[in-house]
């Protein structure tokens, strides 16, 4: 970050009207700047959005960080992509809840991610999974996600997941002409789902986790809920004039047609 992205941060901060902030510059997954005597730092919740999709961060290198064997204790990122690492320090680092906005596809793809994400449904830690609209990101189209972890689930959604399918809930950025933006009535839609933790109008959904094994622990949002389109109502009567009428107009232009093709025969 160095000294001007430290300077930019806090002024980013105050006009957002957050006034007690603190700032560390480092590399987390190697070394939490934020400790607490010989260990690193527990925060009631943890909120960020981290680097999606960071190489350089497999299992050697993951092994030469402090505390990593507390820190990664579900497994090792490949090489990669870092997502599950990032979070795995998110999940240690919180003594509550954790909110993560992540790469969508850290929800679904194999291998070594598949093997982490396997250990923490098992572990019912994830809340909540959101799959956010694309073109929301300066840096990428792609869609996002935001992952709620909460390691003091109230016992009515212990075992459960709640998805929510939110990738038709924006508006079109009102400065920046490629973007899209949640507004205030979207944000609102989400929150109240979350809060509600219940099945929806098509945009959302409890699962249980015997469910998301049967998926091979793939918590792809759209494989569980998919917002209900919009069916048009059709007026049976209107539509069957409009049907007769298009008959009549096709046999007139057969007749014309034909009147044409016996002209040509007689002048051959």
């Amino acid at each position: 970050m160095g000294v001007k992205g430290i300077a930019i941060a806090k002024m980013n901060a105050v006009v957002h009207g957050i006034k007690d902030i603190k700032l560390e510059v480092g590399g987390t997954l190697k070394n939490p700047r934020f400790k607490e005597e010989e260990t690193f730092r527990k925060f009631d919740i943890v909120i960020a959005n981290p680097p999606w999709n960071q190489d350089g961060y497999g299992e050697e290198e993951l092994k030469k960080a402090e505390f990593y064997d507390e820190r990664f204790k579900y497994g090792f990122t490949p090489k990669q992509s870092a997502d599950w690492a990032w979070i795995q320090h998110m999940l240690a680092s919180a003594k509550r809840k954790v909110g993560v906005v992540i790469d969508n596809g850290c929800l679904f793809r194999g291998g070594k991610e598949k093997q982490i994400r396997k250990a923490v449904i098992e572990d019912d830690l994830i809340e909540c999974v959101i799959l956010l609209p694309e073109k929301l990101f300066y840096n990428t189209g792609a869609p996002g996600a935001i992952i709620i972890f909460n390691k003091q689930k109230p016992e009515e959604r212990k075992g459960k997941i709640l998805f929510i399918n939110a990738s038709n809930e924006f508006e079109k950025h009102p400065e920046v002409r490629k973007l899209n933006r949640l507004g205030e009535k979207h944000i609102e839609k989400i929150v109240k789902a979350y809060k509600e933790f219940k099945d929806g109008d098509g945009s959302s959904r409890v699962v249980s986790l015997d469910e998301i094994r049967e998926n091979n622990y793939n918590l792809n949002v759209t494989l569980y809920v998919f917002p209900q389109e919009e069916i048009e109502e059709i007026d049976v009567a209107k539509e069957w004039s409009e049907l007769k009428r298009i008959k009549e107009e096709i046999a007139k232009i057969e007749e014309k047609i034909e009147g044409y093709l016996k002209i040509l025969q007689f002048q051959n």
